[in-house]
C-alpha cells in the first residue's frame, strides 16, 4: 500500500474494532486523549492492513468523540492529523471528511463553524478523491459570506472552483454550481466574468428533451441499473434521468439580464424563444402571453440583418401570435414593404408597450434602458422606412424624404448615413441639389458583364429554338405519305 492506494485487505479488523469503539466511547466520557490514543494505535494497524471499512470506521469515531466533547478545537486538530497519516485510504479519508461537513450546521457559534470550514478547506486542498466534498465545503463558505453582506468575497471564494473539471460530480449540481457563481458575478457587477462562466454551461444538457414511451423508460432505467453495478469506486457517477427545466429556466434568465445590459436584443429575443420552449411557460397562458410579447418585442429592437430578417419571418409564421393581437399586428408591419409613420405607430401602439415592463416613453430612474428600448424602437421603424423608400425610388428630393420619414433634415441624414454605412442600403446625398440617390452607379465592367450575361442567355434561347425546329422538320419528314394523302384529301 501507498499513497492510499487500496488493496486488498491483508486482515480483517472487524471483531476488533466492534470491541474497541463500545470501549473508547465509555472512556471517553472520563479521558477523551486516552480514548482516541486507544483508536489511533487500532487505526493505525487497519491502516497498515488495509482494511478499509474498519480504518473508515474508526477515522469516523476518533472525530465523533472530538466533537462530542465540544473542544472544536480538538475536533480540527483530529481531522489535520488524521488526513495527513502515512499511507491514508482515499477511501476512508473522503467518509471522514462527509461525516465532518454534517458537524458545521451543529457548530455553537460562526467562529467555530469558519474554524471547521477552514479545517476541511485545508485538508481537502488538491486532493481530487474530495473534490465535490471540497466544492460543496466552500459553497457553504460562500452562503455565509453572502449572508454577512460581503459579496466581493462570496464571489472570489466561489469563482476559485473549476467545477466543470470534476469528474465525479454529477451534471446536475455542475450546473447548479456554474449557475450560482454566474448569479453572484451578476449581483457583484462583473459582466464580463459572468458572461465567461455561463458559456461553461452546455445548453445540449438543458435543452428540451422529446417525450419517452414507457418502454423506453424501462429500457433506460435498467441500463443505468446495469452500469451502476459495474462501477467502480473511482469512475463518475451515473447520470440519473432528471427533470431540467428549472435549471434550463435559471440559466436563460441569467442570459437575458446579460443580453439586456449589453444591449444584444437579437441575443434576448433567442434566450426567450428557448423559455417559451418549455413545459411550465406552455402550459401556463399568463406566462405564455408574457414571454410572447417579449419574444417580439426584442426582434423587433434587434438591428436590421440577414439572420433578424429570417427570425422575424418565422416568428411572424407562428400560430400562437394569435393570443397577443396588438404584438401581431406590430410585428406584421414591419414584415411588409410598406411606410409606417412613427406618429401614428406611437398613437397606436404606445399606450399598450408602454404599459409593459420592457418600454417606457419617459425617463424612468427604476429602469433607466426602458426609455433606452423605446428610442431604440423609434429607430428602427425609421430604419424600416428608409429601407422602404429606397426600395421604391431611385431619386427623392430631400424635403420629400422629410416628409415622408417624419423628420428634419439633420436627421434624415444621420439615419442614411447609418445604414450607408451597415450596408442595409446604398445612399448618396447630393447637399447643393438637396437630392438622395438610391441608385447605386455602375462601372463599366459591371455594365459589359451584365450585357454579357443577357447575351449568352439570349444565344441560348436562340440555340433552343434551331434545335426545336429542326426536330419539327425531322418528326414531319419521318411521317407516313399515306396519312399525308389523308389529310389532304
Amino acid at each position: 500500500m501507498a499513497d492510499g492506494q487500496l488493496f486488498k485487505p491483508e486482515k480483517d479488523y472487524t471483531k476488533e474494532v466492534d470491541k474497541q469503539l463500545p470501549e473508547a466511547e465509555e472512556l471517553a466520557k472520563s479521558n477523551v486523549q486516552s480514548a482516541i490514543e486507544k483508536l489511533s494505535l487500532l487505526e493505525k494497524q487497519t491502516r497498515q492492513a488495509s482494511d478499509l471499512a474498519s480504518t473508515s470506521r474508526l477515522l469516523v469515531a476518533i472525530i465523533t468523540i472530538s466533537k462530542n466533547t465540544g473542544d472544536w478545537g480538538l475536533l480540527n486538530e483530529q481531522i489535520l492529523l488524521l488526513s495527513k497519516k502515512h499511507g491514508q485510504l482515499k477511501q476512508a479519508t473522503t467518509k471522514m471528511v462527509q461525516v465532518a461537513m454534517s458537524f458545521i450546521d451543529e457548530a455553537p457559534d460562526m467562529e467555530k463553524k469558519l474554524s471547521l470550514i477552514e479545517t476541511l478547506r485545508t485538508v481537502t486542498e488538491g486532493k481530487i478523491f474530495v473534490e465535490v466534498e471540497r466544492a460543496r465545503v466552500t459553497r457553504i463558505l460562500s452562503n455565509m459570506k453572502k449572508e454577512q453582506g460581503d459579496l466581493n468575497a462570496a464571489a472570489d471564494i466561489l469563482c476559485e472552483l473549476q467545477v466543470e473539471t470534476f469528474g465525479s460530480m454529477e451534471r446536475r449540481e455542475k450546473t447548479e454550481f456554474i449557475l450560482e457563481q454566474v448569479s453572484l458575478c451578476i449581483e457583484k457587477g462583473d459582466w464580463t466574468q459572468a458572461g465567461i462562466l455561463s458559456r461553461k454551461i452546455s445548453t445540449k444538457y438543458i435543452a428540451r428533451k422529446p417525450k419517452r414511451t414507457p418502454e423506453e423508460m424501462e429500457k433506460d432505467k435498467k441500463e443505468r441499473e446495469e452500469k451502476e453495478k459495474n462501477r467502480s469506486a473511482d469512475d463518475p457517477p451515473i447520470e440519473k434521468e432528471d427533470d431540467v427545466t428549472d435549471l434550463k429556466l435559471r440559466y436563460y434568465e441569467q442570459q437575458i439580464t446579460l443580453a439586456k445590459h449589453e444591449d444584444k436584443y437579437l441575443d434576448a429575443c433567442k434566450h426567450y424563444r428557448q423559455v417559451l420552449d418549455t413545459e411550465y411557460v406552455e402550459e401556463n397562458p399568463e406566462r405564455l402571453n408574457a414571454v410572447l410579447q417579449r419574444v417580439i418585442y426584442y426582434l423587433l429592437l434587434a438591428p436590421h440583418d440577414n439572420e433578424q430578417s429570417d427570425l422575424l419571418h418565422r416568428i411572424h409564421a407562428d400560430t400562437r401570435n394569435s393570443l397577443v393581437p396588438t404584438e401581431a399586428r406590430l410585428l406584421k408591419l414591419f414584415t411588409i414593404p410598406e411606410l409606417m409613420r412613427w406618429p401614428i405607430v406611437s398613437e397606436t401602439f404606445g399606450p399598450h408597450l408602454c404599459s409593459t415592463d420592457v418600454f417606457s416613453a419617459t425617463e424612468d430612474k427604476e429602469d433607466p434602458k426602458a426609455h433606452t428600448r423605446w428610442m431604440d424602437l423609434r429607430k428602427r421603424v425609421i430604419e424600416h422606412n428608409v429601407r422602404v423608400i429606397a426600395k421604391y425610388y431611385t431619386r427623392i428630393q430631400m424635403h420629400r424624404l422629410t416628409q415622408l420619414l417624419d423628420l428634419d433634415e439633420e436627421e434624415t441624414e444621420r439615419y442614411i448615413s447609418e445604414l450607408v454605412t451597415a450596408k442595409t442600403v446604398y445612399a448618396k446625398i447630393d447637399r447643393p441639389a438637396r437630392v438622395v440617390s438610391f441608385q447605386k452607379v455602375r462601372d463599366a465592367d459591371e455594365v459589359l458583364n451584365e450585357w454579357s450575361g443577357s447575351m449568352k442567355s439570349l444565344l441560348g434561347l436562340l440555340e433552343r429554338i434551331d434545335h426545336l425546329i429542326t426536330k419539327e422538320e425531322m418528326m414531319a419528314r419521318i411521317q407516313p405519305k399515306g396519312n399525308t394523302a389523308v389529310e389532304a384529301h
